[in-house]
């Protein structure tokens, strides 16, 4: 079951737009992205670490349309809840990250998701759910 990965295509929303149904449509594009990959499969009940890249495409140095990664996550997490997890309550670890579709990648290990990401030419969010680490092998 994980680690799982998926990747949805798209500039992503942030759960502060005030286009309430751009919003809501958003969330149903990751919600129903992500059962497509998952299968029927039941919601983890184990902690969980949540990863998400958001791939944006901008001109280096000028990044002002890009939304904050704080910003787009809450709408991922809450597509994800009830489907991937039971509850949010069992992320123990997140990354948000963000790249420069225009930056140059070294990338060991591509993996079909992420490869079908970088194949489409848009921008796009890589979502991977993995068991979160033990907490007492931290240090």
């Amino acid at each position: 079951m994980i680690p799982f990965e998926f990747v949805v295509i798209g500039k992503p929303i942030s759960h502060q737009a005030k286009d309430r149904k751009r919003l809501k449509d958003w969330k149903e594009k990751v919600r129903k992205t992500a059962e497509a990959y998952w299968q029927g499969k039941l919601p983890i009940g184990d902690l969980i670490t949540v990863v998400i890249t958001h791939y944006y495409d901008a001109i280096p140095g000028d990044e002002s349309s890009v939304p904050d990664s704080d910003n787009i996550v809450k709408p991922v997490r809450d597509a994800l809840n009830g489907l991937i997890y039971v509850d949010d309550y069992q992320i123990t670890d997140f990354i948000s990250r963000r790249r420069n579709l225009n930056a140059s990648f070294r990338i060991k290990g591509l993996t079909p998701a992420l490869a079908e990401g970088f194949t489409k030419g848009e921008e796009f969010l890589h979502i991977k759910i993995e068991a979160a680490p033990d907490p007492e092998n931290l240090f």
